[in-house]
Parts: structure tokens; sequence; C-alpha cells
């Protein structure tokens, strides 16, 4: 069975090019693009994994963690940060939040957050 993975990003070029290295690497994905759209997915969908943009609409990335993370039922979904936000501060409450690991889009490559949704999975 695939591995399903959500993809919270409002960035639509990025979602698209997240979406097919994903597909190509033979996982399921499914995708929302604000934060509360994101926790509706994921509570509905139970996702393997949450790919997670930190700048969203509606809902930033650190409350939709907050959120996600004090429910029963999503609380142990593994969690990738994907942003802009790059500072050090910004790394810390993510990753003291809960999150799994945390990148910056400007220095990483797609194949780099494919190997760590393997790794993590």
């Amino acid at each position: 069975m695939k591995k399903k993975i959500a993809i919270i990003e409002d960035d639509q070029i990025l979602l698209k090019a997240l979406s097919i290295e994903l597909l190509g690497n033979g996982f399921e994905i499914v995708t929302a693009d604000d934060g509360q759209a994101g926790i509706e997915l994921v509570e509905k969908e139970t996702p393997d994994l949450i790919l997670l943009d930190l700048m969203l609409p509606k809902k930033s990335g650190f409350t939709t963690i907050e959120e996600l993370k004090k429910n029963k039922s999503t609380k142990n979904i593994p969690l990738i940060i994907l942003t802009n936000l790059g500072h050090i501060a910004d790394r810390k409450k993510g990753l003291l939040l809960g999150a799994d690991a945390f990148y910056e889009k400007s220095t990483t490559r797609l194949e780099e957050i494919t190997k760590k949704i393997r790794n993590i999975l």
C-alpha cells in the first residue's frame, strides 16, 4: 500500500513540484493550501506524514502544528516543516512544537525531502 503524504502549502508552483516529486516516488498525496484546511484534511485523511509550510493563510504553520499535536488522532503523525523562514528561532520553535525535521525552501532540493520522508516512514 502506498504511503500517504499530506502537503499543506500555499505556493502553487512548489506544491506542483512537490506533488510531481512525491507521486513519481510512489507516494499518494493529498493537499491543502491554508492552515485551517490542512487541519481538516489531516483529520479526514489520516496521512502517514505531513509536509507543512509555516507561512500560510487563515492559520499559521505554528498554530497548525500546535492544533495537530493536541489532537489524539493526529498527534503522532510525523511532520516535516518546509518554509522560507530560516531563523534559528523559527527552527527551534518548530522542532519544540513537535516537528520531526525543518527545511528551508531556498536551500533544500526536493530529493532531500523525499529521502527524509523515506527515512521517517
